[in-house]
């Protein structure tokens, strides 16, 4: 009996093991066992889709949620939809639940539940923050607490250099706050509190650096006597505006961009400057002299000269091949420190002197010295003067409009002495300045009067005499239409057209010696001396 009581009892759990390895196809799925949470709330008896509906509830929290951000000890409120807070891992969140589902025949449901159990299952929410929301909000709401670098800067004053110190300023690293912010939207439960990364942002330019400026590397003085206010005044403007620049190692000055624009409302006057071989009334007339002054205040002190050009016509205030025009961009004056140290360039006017002086740090050899040697290879005359006959004159009235200029042809020599003895002579500058006429404007010739005994003449009349013949008088033509003007443009002068004055009858009364009235002379010494040029853009050749 108990024999078979045994074989039963075999024989049921036989059966049993047996159908617990097969599956029970139609057997539902089972709530969320035991030891699965999103973040810290369990997820444990819910369906599937009340599982999910938790983890939809749960971040949605999180994207509401407050947070202090602290930046430099500055508190500033701000929530998630402010900063653009979103859920970016739904998936793989959807996809990690699924394989917590207990399915299949019993042994492997037991399982999975144990396995759970001993290793319970966290589903992570990946939320992340906008980078530019980030980065607006920091910037409108923190920028109290941020400290923008400053450059140290230096000036001179009653003739010492004055020295303001670098200010080391402080902002935030955007990304590293970005990180800090996910970090704690994804972690921390209730209130949040994020201390902004900060770092340190340091200046260019410091006072040590400034501080090499020390020595006089090249000085240089024009004079302008002769010029009136409005050209004085046109000088001082510009050279201040040059005044106090200071130029990093590498760095270029562009002597038009200084000084440019050329208008009343920026300080400058009417005065004379050179326009297609004539001299012209022009604001910023004379600026041309402040570029020219510069440009050998730089060559005694060796900076690259990156642009340079002369004159039309020669200027009075330095040698042929020493000046440097102004015409916009077309004519510019562009110096570069070639030094691994700054240079500072001072320029004024005092009396009537301009001068530029550039400062730095002096690395030449005291026994070396530099001259630069002008040489004129030709003389070009300008011809006899130009006429142009005008009505308003009385017979025999000259009035000077332009005096004549006289051209050449010149170099300019880079010398080098050691010990006082030339080592080296470099050709720098070869140029060709253009010759240009006098102009005078003349009145018309004497009208013939007749005598009584001359209307009774018979009508047979004897042959007229020969009239005496005269040189044609040069003048220069007018365009028919006007080419560009302004600061900037320059053309050839253009070819005098010679016209022929009428022969004077035998019978006419001789006028009495022409009266020379003199024309307004341009201002800056000799006539046409000192003028700036004019192109596109304001004075400026």
């Amino acid at each position: 009996m108990k024999r078979n009581v045994w074989s039963a009892g075999r024989a049921a759990l036989l059966a049993v093991s047996f159908f617990g390895m097969m599956p029970f196809a139609g057997y539902a799925a089972e709530p969320v066992p035991e030891g699965v949470y999103i973040g810290d709330v369990s997820l444990s008896g819910l369906t599937k889709e009340e599982a999910e509906k938790k983890i939809k509830e749960y971040a949605n929290e999180r994207l509401g949620l407050k947070l202090t951000l602290i930046v430099n000890g500055n508190e500033v409120m701000t929530d998630g939809a402010e900063l653009g807070l979103r859920w970016i891992n739904e998936e793989a969140v959807a996809e990690a639940l699924e394989e917590t589902e207990v399915t299949g025949n019993l042994i492997r449901r037991y399982m999975k539940k144990k396995d759970i159990q001993d290793s319970p299952v966290r589903l992570e929410l990946d939320m992340d923050v906008d980078q530019e929301r980030v980065n607006t909000f920091v910037q409108d709401k923190c920028g109290a607490a941020v400290t923008e670098a400053a450059n140290a800067s230096i000036r001179r004053e009653n003739g010492a250099f004055v020295i303001t110190p670098e200010v080391i300023g402080t902002t935030v690293d955007m990304e590293a706050t970005k990180q800090a912010i996910n970090e704690a939207l994804n972690g921390a439960a209730g209130e949040i509190t994020v201390h902004a990364e900060l770092v340190e942002s340091r200046p260019q330019i410091t006072e040590e650096t400034l501080s090499t400026i020390q020595d006089v590397l090249g000085t240089f003085s024009t004079d302008f006597s002769s010029s009136g206010a409005s050209r004085s005044t046109n000088l001082q403007v510009g050279a201040s505006k040059i005044d106090g620049h200071v130029l990093m190692p590498g760095e270029v000055l562009s002597g038009y961009d200084c000084m440019n624009p050329f208008t009343t409302q920026n300080g400058y006057r009417t005065a004379v400057a050179y326009e297609n071989g004539r001299s012209v009334d022009s604001i910023g007339g004379g600026v041309c002299q402040i570029s020219t002054t510069l440009y050998n205040a730089s060559l005694l002190a060796e900076l690259e000269i990156v642009q340079r050009q002369n004159h039309s016509m020669t200027v009075s205030y330095v040698k042929p091949s020493m000046d440097a025009a102004i015409a916009g961009t077309y004519k510019d004056l562009k110096i570069k420190n070639p030094y691994d140290t700054p240079i500072y360039i001072e320029g004024y006017t005092s009396g009537r002197t301009l001068t530029f002086t550039i400062y730095g740090k002096e690395t030449r050899p005291s026994n070396r010295t530099i001259k630069f040697e002008s040489e004129t290879l030709q003389w070009m005359d300008p011809g006899a003067p130009a006429e142009q006959i005008d009505p308003t004159l009385a017979p025999g009235q000259r009035v000077r409009v332009q005096s004549a200029h006289t051209g050449l042809r010149s170099r300019l020599y880079k010398c080098i002495y050691v010990d006082g003895q030339l080592t080296e002579r470099t050709l720098l500058n070869n140029d060709t300045y253009n010759p240009s006429k006098a102009i005078f404007r003349v009145g018309p010739p004497a009208e013939t009067e007749q005598t009584p005994e001359t209307l009774e003449t018979p009508a047979t009349e004897p042959a007229p005499s020969q009239p005496e013949e005269t040189l044609p008088a040069a003048t220069e033509p007018q365009p028919t239409e006007p080419g560009p003007q302004g600061p900037g443009y320059e053309t050839e002068p253009q070819p005098v057209t010679p016209t022929t004055q009428a022969p004077q009858p035998t019978e006419a009364l001789q006028p009495t010696a022409p009266v020379e009235t003199p024309a307004p002379q341009p201002e800056g010494g000799q006539p046409g001396g000192g003028e700036n040029e004019i192109g596109p853009g304001g004075p400026g050749e």
